[in-house]
């Protein structure tokens, strides 16, 4: 018997695996396909155990449907542009290929001393030419479909990151990249038309039974469906509309004043002349602010009278129109009708602004005139509809309007088109150029890819860099072959990522980005595994992307992710783990110390793997113990002779059954859905079993074949959890071929049948009954089920004083 020494095992181990190609996945199979995806990092820097956990989930599930008898394509790659990447390199001051790159090298070198069984055949990297130029084709094909378009438009911009940012991208009116309070810039901007499939992506979340709930509500409330009312409200004296949404039109009668967003283009054709300078010292004032928390219910209402008046399309009358920064351009038209006895924002703003409070909705109590009432009732001061009951009625409200031709019932969605243009270098160009005779024409799709140039001073400067490349700027118009500047702006990264699961289908593939026949054989994904902050952007951009590809005939499916599963984060020393906290445990220190296999199991151990779990020095020790104990009993198990018969006694019985009930627990817990934690606990009871029978049984009558079974099958169950010991341990004993070859073990339902056993019972002394209970009872079942024999009972005398069990013998019961 020799010692764990992890440091020798686990580089041989990945060495055969590699030389043999195990992890190599035939394109068509006999056996059953099952697509394994777990979602690509941004090659920024170095892993941590945090980012560690995603791809261990990944493996453990890959590792046992093989074993199940599954084909599994289980791929890797890198979404290798993108802000992230380019933040880290001008920070190094190193060019972001250069710095990508080498972070590649550094993550591929770790992933791999983890022994996780990638495909490494099929790696992909978005910021390759060969991935970008199918990324471009994607880009010609939402252009050529009408779904791609430009214009000018209010974006969402990052001062420190100097680029545009879609919505998505904010949090909490902040750069999700860099945290810096975002602001607004009119530019004009290339956007993909998302919107146009908002009812689909909505009502298809239905089908997403395999997508955590949580998930599916995020996505829900950010597509934001809304039934309600377009009104349009003429401007006076201008030729111009200012058309709203709205789910109350019960209220438009109640209207006492317009209220437009800053960013409204509207604006600037509204105000009169003369207030023009105040109006803009109004708008750099509020632009300051974030103007996701102006928007909420207790801030502040600040609002600019441009002169103008809108004329109520219900009554007549004119109402002031307002600039006001509660108003968003995210939200419906970015205009709303001033209702403010019946909207609290409108209220508090009608208050500060001395302009009249009319309620047209009665409720059935009373209610305090200091506050607006939101709620239903009978409708007031309403003209023809008054006597009208809201909500009950609605519809009778949307006829009326549709009737007199004031207004249309519609449904409306938060959502707005993706913005996709990215104003900095590492991207992926635009495949468009601009001709002063043709204007605007794509790029040929046997002209992709657009090339991204290496010479380029990439530092942001608020525009494209690729403006400052002669080299890149400068092209030929492929319609006349005349003069032609290209679009310098770079794609947004969620593009990349956003079809990147079609291309590890056909990684090489150089005519297509893929194959219709293969993808439609491997896809959709069986199971995606990732973090839950990927909920609404790459989820939704991916199941956007799949569904246009589906309707312009390229697939044969509309959703790209059958399951999905959320992992949670690690945490250390009670934060997530970052480097600017200095609290990021290193995934090569721990296998130095440890091992790669201590530190999946550890990983798979701490806790329910969708739950935020905090690290532990102890825990991680904990477990180094566990697997070196597991060692030392199956090397000495693997050193004995075989002897003993399938004649068992009880004490084997009861080893037999822990064994199998173990298997059973474990099949079920795999089965049944990452419950990796209780399946490694199971093994740890396993272990503990096989060690107290080799403790309490003489050695000599150990039966040896039992042992090895109880060993094997041991192996069989942990290799998914920790491969290069299941390996090692495997060929020690024997085995000429891999572990990785062999089937997950079945369970014997004969097994776990537990026997009966008699037990003699005594009363003050004499035995007065022989029970029958199941051979495996515990003390407290035998003393219930012999209190309840009607031959004892006859004997006690009140209750017992004292009852001593000599466990599968006699029970003894004074009274």
């Amino acid at each position: 018997m020799h010692r764990y020494e992890p440091a020798e095992i686990e580089p041989k181990w990945q060495r055969y695996w590699e030389e043999k190609g195990f992890f190599k996945t035939p394109q068509y199979s006999e056996k059953p396909k099952y697509y394994m995806l777990v979602m690509f990092p941004y090659p920024s820097g170095t892993l941590h155990v945090g980012h560690v956990k995603n791809y261990v989930i990944g493996d453990a599930v890959a590792r046992y449907k093989r074993m199940r008898g599954y084909n599994v394509l289980h791929p890797f790659g890198y979404d290798a542009f993108g802000l992230p990447a380019e933040n880290a390199a001008i920070e190094k001051k190193i060019h972001p290929r250069d710095w990508t790159m080498a972070n590649i090298n550094t993550i591929r070198r770790q992933i791999k001393r983890l022994g996780i069984s990638y495909d490494w055949d099929r790696e992909i990297i978005t910021c390759n030419e060969d991935y970008y130029k199918w990324t471009q084709w994607i880009f010609l094909k939402l252009y050529e479909a009408g779904l791609a378009y430009k214009k000018m438009a209010p974006v969402n911009w990052c001062p420190k990151c100097m680029t545009s940012l879609a919505n998505e991208q904010v949090k909490d009116g902040a750069c999700e990249r860099c945290g810096t309070p975002v602001t607004v810039r009119h530019l004009e901007q290339w956007f993909f038309k998302i919107t146009n499939y908002a009812e689909r992506l909505l009502k298809d979340l239905d089908k997403l039974t395999g997508w955590p709930e949580h998930v599916k509500t995020m996505q829900r409330n950010w597509i934001g469906q809304s039934e309600g009312a377009k009104v349009a409200f003429k401007v006076d004296g201008l030729d111009l509309e200012i058309e709203v949404f709205t789910t109350r039109p019960d209220t438009i009668w109640g209207v006492t004043f317009m209220a437009l967003a800053p960013e409204s283009p509207l604006v600037e054709k509204i105000i009169l002349p003369e207030l023009r300078e105040e109006l803009d010292k109004f708008l750099v004032r509020i632009m300051s602010q974030d103007r996701f928390k102006r928007g909420a219910v207790e801030a502040e209402k600040e609002g600019f009278f441009t002169g103008r008046y809108a004329i109520n399309p219900v009554n007549g009358e004119k109402v002031p129109i307002y600039v006001a920064n509660y108003v968003l351009m995210e939200y419906g038209t970015g205009a709303v009708m001033g209702v403010p006895a019946h909207d609290q924002r409108d209220y508090d703003f009608a208050k500060k602004y001395g302009i009249p409070i009319r309620q047209v909705i009665k409720p059935a109590h009373e209610i305090s005139l200091d506050k607006a009432y939101d709620g239903p009732g009978v409708m007031i001061n309403s003209g023809e509809l008054t006597g009208t009951v809201v909500p009950d009625e609605m519809e009778k409200v949307f006829r009326w309007l549709e009737e007199k031709g004031i207004g249309k019932k519609t449904v409306q969605y938060k959502l707005r088109d993706w913005l996709i243009s990215r104003q900095r270098y590492w991207g992926a160009p635009i495949p468009i150029v601009y001709c002063e005779k043709c204007g605007m024409v794509p790029v040929p799709e046997k002209d992709l890819p657009v090339r991204l140039p290496y010479n380029v001073e990439f530092l942001p400067t608020g525009q494209s860099p690729l403006m400052l490349s002669e080299e890149f700027k400068s092209t030929t118009c492929p319609k006349c072959g005349g003069p032609a500047l290209r679009d310098a702006d770079t794609m947004d990264t969620f593009v990349d990522s956003s079809w990147y699961f079609l291309r590890y289908v056909n990684p090489k593939l150089e005519d297509k980005p893929f194959l219709k026949e293969d993808v439609d054989y491997w896809l959709p994904v069986d199971q995606y595994v990732g973090g839950v902050e990927h909920a609404i952007l790459h989820l939704l951009y991916s199941r956007f992307i799949t569904k246009v590809l589906y309707d312009l005939g390229y697939i044969s499916f509309d959703e790209p992710f059958t399951n999905l599963f959320t992992q949670g984060m690690i945490y250390k020393d009670g934060f997530k783990m970052s480097k600017s906290k200095g609290n990021v445990v290193s995934p090569d220190e721990m296998i130095e110390k440890y091992g790669a296999d201590t530190l999946r199991l550890y990983i798979l151990f701490m806790g329910p793997p969708e739950k935020d779990a905090e690290w532990s020095d102890a825990g991680i020790e904990g477990v180094y113990r566990f697997i070196k104990r597991s060692w030392n009993v199956i090397s000495e198990i693997i050193s004995l002779e075989e002897t003993g018969t399938q004649e068992y006694s009880e004490r084997e019985k009861q080893l037999l059954r822990k064994l199998h009930s173990m298997l059973k627990k474990i099949t079920e817990d795999m089965e049944g859905g990452f419950k990796f934690n209780t399946a490694i606990s199971g093994l740890m009871e396993l272990i503990n079993a096989i060690s107290d029978y080799m403790s309490e049984v003489p050695r000599e009558k150990w039966n040896t074949k039992l042992l090895k079974e109880c060993a094997e099958k041991f192996l069989l169950m942990i290799s998914p959890f920790a491969p290069h010991f299941a390996e090692e341990l495997w060929h020690m004993m024997g085995k000429k071929e891999s572990i990785m070859l062999e089937n997950w073990p079945q369970y014997d339902e004969n097994a776990l049948k537990v026997e009966e056993i008699e037990i003699a019972v005594q009363v003050n002394g004499k035995v007065r009954d022989k029970i029958k209970v199941p051979a495996n009872a515990d003390e407290e079942l035998v003393k219930q089920l012999a209190l309840s024999s009607e031959r004892v009972r006859k004997f006690l005398n009140g209750e017992p004083k004292k009852i001593v069990y000599v466990k599968g013998r006699l029970l003894s019961i004074t009274c």
